[in-house]
């Protein structure tokens, strides 16, 4: 329709449906123009194209990534590992040698995993030496009944201060329903939840005294605990193993055969490949469970 003002107006096309009450189908009153569903039709093809290729991406990212962790891996330990080996970790392993015995060792390296997260310090360090100088075995038993009591007494710790976590929680609740997530339904729910936040990203320091504010019994919390804990602790002793083979390698003045690089970079690459898919998985499980205790409270 044109106007007298030369300006040229269209009224736009209506489109109408009703329902037809007796058989339950629509009635188009005006249709669309077959371009229009040829384009619709073209666009909802289009989705399987679209998700083929990005599954063929996440893959060619994912091989990416390995590639470059075995570099990397590969450089750290032909060169740069070498060379720190030398200078810092030899004189330090010989230094706690002739300073403490095994058994005094042991207990020292006890009362750091279990008393240092309560304080709020790392205690991957602790756990590197004690794979460096136990090995799987017996570093895996000491570690684990270490940490049963560094993820304790921040927990019973917490009875003191849960009012105040409750209010700190309030300010981030993005990360608050996650944890309350860990806090509600049956025993088994709150003992996957916290496996799940162990072995997700979340500051696992911060958790131990933010989980009584949650509402999660002791007992799924510590199995949870322990359970969640179990990737990181190999990954923490097999670093320990290798730093002692890159030592006795390096100070007997020979380097590491091809075949002992292999086996290193592959066993880096098999661990560091492990500890991420069980990362992604447990942050995707734990949104999933998110979003069903938000859709329950609706």
């Amino acid at each position: 329709m044109t106007y007298g003002d030369g300006v040229d107006k269209t009224v736009p096309e209506l489109k109408l449906r009703m329902e037809d009450p007796e058989n339950g189908d629509y009635v188009k009153l005006r249709g669309r123009s077959d371009e229009e569903e040829e384009e619709e039709e073209g666009s909802s093809g289009g989705g399987c194209s679209l998700g083929s290729v990005t599954s063929v991406w996440f893959w060619v990212k994912f091989i990416s990534l390995l590639a470059c962790l075995a570099v990397l891996a590969f450089v750290i330990i032909k060169w740069i590992a070498p060379f720190l080996i030398e200078k810092e970790l030899i004189p330090f392993i010989k230094w706690v040698g002739s300073t403490f015995s095994i058994p005094v060792l042991g207990l020292l390296l006890f009362a750091s995993v279990a008393l240092f997260p309560t304080i709020l310090l790392p205690s991957s360090p602790s756990m590197w030496m004690a794979g460096l100088t136990f090995g799987y075995g017996k570093g895996f038993l000491l570690i684990l009944s270490a940490a049963s009591i560094g993820v304790t007494l921040p927990f019973l710790i917490g009875h003191l201060f849960l009012h105040n976590m409750q209010e700190w929680l309030k300010q981030y609740p993005k990360k608050a329903a996650i944890l309350r997530a860990a806090g509600e339904g049956t025993w088994f729910h709150q003992f996957q939840a916290v496996t799940l936040i162990r072995v997700s990203p979340f500051p696992y320091m911060v958790y131990n005294y933010c989980a009584l504010a949650t509402g999660v019994h002791y007992g799924p919390y510590i199995l949870g605990s322990l359970v969640g804990m179990v990737p990181e602790i190999f990954v923490s002793i097999y670093t320990g193993i290798m730093l002692r083979t890159l030592a006795v390698a390096s100070e007997k003045r020979h380097g590491l055969s091809a075949m002992e690089i292999v086996v290193n970079v592959l066993g880096f690459c098999v661990t560091a490949s492990a500890t991420i898919v069980c990362t992604i998985y447990a942050k995707k499980k734990l949104s999933a469970m998110q979003s069903e205790e938000a859709a329950e409270t609706l």
